[in-house]
């Protein structure tokens, strides 16, 4: 089998990041790294399609955040989440309340404390719907939501949830940086205002799938993922340029390979508002998966220049023996993480019974520290890293596809179903999301 080489990966990443830019989930530049994504994928002679599904598109012209603290206004960063309405360009003020997310919920009512007010809501994810509606219950007038997994100084981009928004409604949501929200507390800030000029428009997203027909339709699917959305304002070399460089490569690398079982190489689009594409390719061929799916290897933001790897995700236990060796010819070393990962493009997936593993990278113990930040550039990736860890994935998944009989059983273990139906319900909405 060929080699993938680094310069071809920093080729790809190139475009994806200089050429194209931002690309966020129904904007043009996504449409753009998507047909990117096709073109490439049928240079390499795969039967390649697409699949839309819509989305609701962050379009935001104007941003504006003051605190009043020290006698006088102060103009700070942030950054409205997806799916949360804007303002029309009206100001917002209303007073300041501090609300400590992991604890604050144990209030029986959060309303005296809360409605009519600007929340400073330190966490950044609400990961529990009945939560997340007491809180819009309240009624907030806005929430100004600190990401507690990393302590920097500039404002990060995220998403609300969108079975979320679908069932309980959205308040202006306002992403801070965690210096920011400390000196606001250590200064004694009072009350805060906001405007927006922009928020969430109805468009559409697309999957983009590449097919390496086997010679077995019996021996059933092998999967391949990734995403090529990125978060506002980042031009996103790692989340997830990293992911769609490697697709690509795969593909090339494994097209002219014999095989019995069919590859399908699928770039996910809107992954950034919680795996929407995976979820709609996953909702849309539910009994193809359950009939054919043996497995889905899933990769994001696997490209830190400085980091270590992990595996994280369900399936079989012989996966965990299995799996190692191959990196470790490549001079690559990974971490198994065991436990539920719903933040990933495998887990709808799993949801649906199909085993499946993401690959990341992190550099910190929150993740990344350029996590969906505008620096999330080419400096931060190393394309030699990437090309040895997807090498042995494609020693993995070439060997997979020839056996005669798979090395591992093609179930998620009986004590983690109960879970996954539990998170695919809470936070993507079941398998009837409306």
């Amino acid at each position: 089998m060929q080699a993938i080489e680094p310069n071809e990966l920093l080729r790809h990443l190139r475009h994806l990041t200089e050429t194209i830019g931002v690309r966020l989930a129904g904007s043009p530049g996504e449409a753009r790294a998507a047909d990117y994504v096709a073109a490439e994928f049928e240079r390499t002679g795969a039967r390649v399609w697409r699949e839309a599904f819509p989305v609701q598109r962050r379009e935001v012209h104007e941003q504006q955040l003051q605190l009043f603290y020290d006698g006088a206004w102060h103009d700070h960063g942030c950054s409205l989440f997806a799916n949360a309405p804007g303002t029309d360009g009206a100001w917002v003020e209303a007073p300041l309340v501090f609300f400590e997310g992991a604890t604050g919920y144990q209030e029986k009512d959060l309303g005296p404390r809360l409605g009519g007010r600007i929340v400073l809501h330190l966490g950044c994810h609400i990961e529990s719907r009945e939560n997340y509606r007491r809180l819009v219950a309240a009624p907030p007038v806005g929430v100004l939501m600190v990401d507690t997994r990393y302590p920097g100084a500039v404002p990060l981009a995220d998403a609300i949830f969108p079975a979320y928004v679908a069932s309980c409604g959205a308040v202006t949501s306002l992403n801070v940086a965690y210096l920011d929200a400390w000196r606001w507390r250590e200064r004694g800030a009072t009350r805060a205002r906001f405007r927006v000029v922009g928020g969430p428009r109805p468009a559409e997203s697309q999957n983009v799938v590449a097919e390496l027909p086997g010679s077995d339709p019996a021996a059933g699917v092998l999967l391949l993922g990734g995403h090529h959305d990125t978060q506002a304002d980042s031009v996103g070399a790692d989340d997830n340029g990293s992911a769609t460089a490697g697709l690509l490569a795969l593909a090339r690398v494994l097209g002219p390979l014999p095989r019995r079982r069919t590859i399908r190489l699928i770039s996910f689009g809107a992954e950034e508002q919680l795996s929407v594409g995976s979820a709609a390719y996953v909702r849309r061929h539910r009994a193809e998966l359950a009939r054919d799916g043996r497995f889905i290897f899933n990769f994001d933001s696997f490209g830190s220049l400085l980091g270590w790897n992990t595996l994280s995700g369900n399936g079989p236990a012989e996966l965990d023996a299995l799996l190692p060796p191959y990196f470790e010819r490549h001079g690559q070393y990974v971490r198994r993480e065991h436990g539920l990962l719903p933040y990933a493009d495998h887990f709808p997936f799993v949801a649906a019974g199909v085993p499946g593993l993401t690959l990341m990278r992190p550099n910190c113990a929150g993740g990344r520290f350029f996590h969906h930040r505008p620096d999330d550039d080419l400096s931060r990736v190393s394309p030699e890293v990437m090309a040895a860890l997807l090498n042995a994935v494609a020693d993995f998944t070439a060997d997979m596809a020839a056996a005669e009989s798979l090395p591992f059983s093609v179930r998620i273990p009986a004590a983690e179903q109960g879970p996954l139906a539990a998170f695919w319900a809470d936070l993507f909405g079941g398998w009837d999301p409306r």
